[in-house]
């Protein structure tokens, strides 16, 4: 350490001192005796005094430093290496839309369609015997096969299903029985959507109803027969065919 800065730093050393180191002079012992007496009495000669002279050493003041740390920093040490990345946090909450961007570019024109494709239905089906209500609502099945393409019309059921979305034309022939009432509705679904109606007369004459559809996939549509008061029929014989139901798509939706 140099001089100059050993001066200094003893500069800040506080000094504690616990005693003063002197040097005295003590006498050591204690004169003889004395015998007291009253005042008859006289008193002895006073003995001769011994004393004894010796040095007594004080114990050495202590020093106890306090040095200010702050005067001493050093220079500052070099980075340490990099720890060891954290676990990913919680996804935040999206922010807004951004600002609309640049129009691109149109694209190129893709390949032509295929013409061809063209999508069907038609059925036109037929009864050949009479029929007589005898429930309040009575569907009327058919028995005879004029077209049913791709089988869309159901023979056991009476009734069309579509299977393919559009636009559909329905029609409905039959022939009135002498005196009696014909009463028949088209349904769609559930709803009646077309009526045909005689009232009864002597003379049998042939009745006709149509009506066009917008349908969607798994509409059905069929005939039912409505019974009131009076007796409901239609007629038809073996040899000519009287009852007649058609439909068919005029135009897909898909067009």
């Amino acid at each position: 350490m140099d001089f100059p800065t050993f001066i200094f730093l003893s500069s800040l050393i506080s000094v504690e001192v616990l005693a003063q180191r002197t040097f005295l002079w003590q006498e050591v012992g204690s004169p003889s005796c004395v015998r007291c007496c009253d005042d008859s009495e006289k008193p002895v000669s006073n003995p001769t005094k011994s004393r004894v002279k010796q040095y007594i050493l004080y114990p050495a003041p202590k020093f106890q430093p306090h040095i200010d740390m702050t005067i001493l920093k050093g220079d500052k040490g070099e980075n340490g290496e990099e720890g060891q990345a954290g676990r990913s946090g919680r996804d935040g909450e999206p922010g807004p839309p951004g600002a609309l961007g640049e129009k691109g570019q149109k694209g190129q024109r893709g390949p032509s369609g295929n013409s061809c494709k063209n999508q069907y239905a038609a059925f036109s089906v037929a009864r050949r015997k009479s029929l007589h209500s005898t429930d309040y609502f009575q569907p009327v099945i058919f028995d005879t096969v004029f077209v049913n393409l791709y089988e869309h019309f159901n023979m056991f059921s009476g009734i069309f299903f579509c299977y393919i979305p559009g636009i559909y034309f329905f029609n409905l022939n039959v022939h009135t029985w002498n005196l009696k009432e014909t009463y028949l509705h088209i349904i769609k679904n559930s709803q009646e959507v077309a009526m045909l109606y005689a009232q009864p007369s002597d003379r049998s004459i042939m009745q006709s109803q149509s009506i066009m559809l917008d349908l969607q996939e798994k509409d059905e549509v069929w005939v039912r027969m409505f019974k009131r008061e009076r007796e409901n029929a239609i007629y038809s014989d073996d040899t000519d065919v009287y009852i007649i139901f058609n439909g068919y798509l005029i135009r897909p939706a898909t067009e």
